[in-house]
């Protein structure tokens, strides 16, 4: 059986380092295509989409164990030397599970805003919202935008999740994620902390100054699992760091790389 591979958009830069960076829930690489096309003048740069998002495959299986093999088949795939891997919040999840399941396949590690242990539900009223759209009524992006905003008071995660919608060949409308997928597997997903075990390579754990997904108390046990850990708060930024602080972000990153 063919392996299915992790739809990408690659910035080629040979002979340097390659960088693998994975979105967040409900995001697609398209999130980082400023900043990817920044990172990839130096590096030999992957946006990717994780499974049942963006241009990814769907599944019904969405576990961190699904992600690592998809991570590893990507490596192998492309003939990737120890690739820095970067991800942002589920993305983080995804790439922290990876490097301590499969640590001799990781150059360093760099993680936005997350941290490895178990989180509260929180995106249920999104999935809520999402699900009350009927594509049927849907003639434009906007049809969605404005059924999302009666269910959805944060113009920011509105417009992040119409992102998504896109005109399939039939010329109706849809999701670009697999929303039945998610919904499915994502209290596994939020609920579960990041199996035990140790990576000790060099890590990075960005925070947004004005976020709450990693506590003081967090990096106390971030280290145990990742003992050779730096920490930066990124400021004037909340969770979606990169896109709040691209300047800082950007610096941070490529300090971090090349020390």
């Amino acid at each position: 059986m063919n392996k299915q591979i992790l739809h990408s958009k690659i910035y080629e830069n040979k002979n340097k380092p390659s960088l693998l960076i994975f979105h967040g829930l409900f995001g697609l690489l398209d999130n980082w295509g400023s900043l990817g096309k920044k990172f990839g003048e130096n590096y030999d740069t992957h946006l990717i989409d994780l499974r049942n998002h963006g241009k990814s495959f769907h599944s019904d299986e969405m576990s961190y164990e699904s992600m690592v093999e998809d991570i590893a088949d990507y490596i192998d795939f492309y003939n990737l030397n120890k690739p820095i891997l970067l991800g942002h919040s589920l993305g983080g999840r995804a790439v922290m599970s990876f490097s301590i399941e499969k640590p001799d396949l990781v150059h360093k590690l760099i993680v936005v805003d997350m941290a490895p242990k178990a989180y509260e539900p929180h995106h249920v009223k999104i999935f809520e919202a999402l699900n009350t759209i009927d594509f049927s009524n849907v003639r434009d992006r906007k049809d969605v935008e404005n059924m999302l905003s009666k269910e959805i008071d944060n113009k920011a995660i509105v417009q992040f999740l119409v992102k998504n919608v896109y005109r399939k060949d039939d010329n109706s409308f849809d999701f670009r994620f697999n929303l039945k997928g998610l919904e499915k597997n994502y209290i596994h997903i939020i609920s579960k902390a990041i199996e035990t075990g140790i990576f000790l390579g060099s890590s990075l754990f960005i925070s947004g100054e004005k976020s709450n997904y990693i506590l003081e108390d967090d990096k106390i046990e971030i280290i145990k699992q990742f003992p050779n850990s730096e920490f930066i708060s990124i400021s004037n930024a909340g969770h979606w760091v990169q896109a709040e602080n691209p300047t800082d972000f950007y610096n941070s990153v490529v300090s971090f790389i090349e020390s």
